[in-house]
């Protein structure tokens, strides 16, 4: 092993909705604006946030989850992303310290794995000499976490900057931005988080204001300074070069459907499969391929439209017919389903291809990690397989009717509350549930899914 030093800056908050994601989008595009090639990331299962970091920064946004991948393994992942740039900007997942259960996965725990300073972005509204105790608590609860200084956020006044600042002066906590309150940072919000920016159509004028502000607002020179202060971090043999394809997969992704790690696609294409993304809302047929992905995402708001794409409906359903290996989480498990009945009560068929139907609810059902035991033979694996994904959905499944085939596909367990409950549906070729995977931390998964797509292809040849 060699060591390579790479510099590495967390911003992290005391709890959700502190504006963490605000902050990161403008200083990666502020970076950006300066010439500095910023490698964003986000702790945590969360496919919407990192949506605005990429459009900040240019590049693909890369998750960091310790219960979704090993730890060694998500060492490797992040330094292998960092081969191209200058500096890595790493967003936090709700409070510093908060995550699954015994802390798996907070912003503190890969703080700590990656030796990564912290800066600690505070929602000052409402606050004043406050936020000084409000850090040094955080500040002392762990002192193996490196809390380096403050971002203020939300700040009414000059005034109000200078009171907070002279606090932490006096704790020897520097404080390296001050951003006012600005309507120009607001962030367009709906039920799952921020709306993710394939559907924001000013997205780009978002991020360039939030840039602009964040810009003026921080001393860039000195959190670069500090990054790259981060000691240096042993580096082991990480992804070899993908071999050559034997199978192709097709992967949805529009607006509808944009749930996916980029990792985790990258391990299929290790695996031997060649990735092409096609439109259920927007193309006619699937693409020519051996086995179809449906990710997560919103189905929900386009439900009239991918139920009047008869042709793509028509597509998807010739192809599980004929036994193409169909994977499907949360958004595309929706899909699969005979009926989907939106916030208002609207009910538009849908593929049919699963038979049950799913309903939206006002209410979040559930959110959370959770295991995963296989309770038959699927596409991912032989029964008894135990994987670790996540959940977070506001839909619900109907109770499918008396005596109809609707054999489940996992035992759930949530980490929190172990009682199990039965999920999903998989039956031969098909199966969807409300889980969602990283393929770097269930290898095995995507290696199963490719060799039964590598199975129909020889069947069908």
């Amino acid at each position: 092993m060699s060591a390579r030093n790479i510099p590495r800056i967390v911003i992290a908050a005391p709890m959700s909705g502190s504006g963490k994601t605000t902050v990161v989008t403008g200083l990666l595009a502020a970076l950006r604006a300066q010439g500095i090639m910023a490698q964003s990331y986000k702790i945590g299962p969360d496919y919407i946030d990192p949506g605005y970091h990429s459009l900040a920064s240019g590049r693909p946004t890369h998750n960091l989850d310790t219960w979704l991948v090993p730890k060694e393994r998500l060492a490797d992942i992040f330094m292998s992303t960092m081969e191209d740039a200058d500096v890595a900007v790493i967003e936090g997942v709700m409070g510093l310290y908060d995550g699954g259960k015994n802390g798996v996965s907070s912003t503190a725990e890969i703080a700590k794995l990656l030796q990564a300073p912290v800066l600690l972005v505070v929602n000052a509204k409402s606050m004043g000499e406050s936020a000084a105790a409000l850090v040094l608590g955080f500040k002392q609860y762990d002192p193996e976490v490196n809390i380096a200084g403050a971002i203020l956020n939300r700040l009414g006044s000059d005034t109000h900057r200078t009171m907070i600042e002279e606090a932490l002066e006096k704790l020897g906590i520097p404080v390296f931005g001050a951003i006012k309150r600005n309507d120009a940072m607001v962030m367009p919000e709906r039920h799952l988080g921020l709306v993710p920016v394939e559907e924001n159509a000013k997205e780009r004028e978002t991020v360039n204001s939030i840039g602009e502000v964040v810009g003026s607002s921080v001393d860039l020179e000195r959190i670069v300074s500090l990054a790259k202060s981060a000691p240096p971090l042993e580096e082991r043999c990480g992804f070899s070069g993908a071999p050559k394809p034997k199978v192709r997969i097709a992967v949805a992704r529009d607006e509808a459907f944009s749930f996916y790690y980029p990792e985790s696609l990258a391990v299929l294409r290790q695996k031997g499969a060649d990735i092409v993304f096609f439109s259920p809302l927007k193309d006619d047929v699937l693409p020519e391929a051996d086995g179809l992905i449906l990710g997560g995402g919103f189905p929900e708001m386009f439900a009239e439209k991918l139920y009047k794409n008869d042709s793509m409906r028509r597509s998807i359903q010739e192809a599980a017919q004929k036994g193409m290996p169909i994977y499907a989480e949360c958004g595309g498990f929706m899909y699969l389903m005979r009926r989907m009945t939106d916030f208002e009560g609207n009910a538009f068929p849908m593929l049919g291809v699963i038979p049950g139907e799913v309903e939206m609810n006002r209410k979040l059902q559930t959110v959370g990690y959770v295991s995963a035991e296989m309770l038959e033979n699927t596409v991912l694996g032989p029964k008894g397989t135990t994987l670790q994904g996540h959940e977070f959905h506001f839909s619900s499944e109907c109770e499918p009717k008396a005596g109809e085939d609707y054999p489940r596909a996992f035992t759930f367990r949530k980490s929190r509350n172990p009682k199990p409950y039965a999920a999903g549906y998989a039956k031969g070729n098909i199966l969807g549930s409300y889980l969602h995977l990283h393929f770097a931390g269930a290898e095995s998964a995507a290696e199963s899914f490719v060799e039964a797509c590598l199975r129909f292809k020889e069947r069908e040849a």
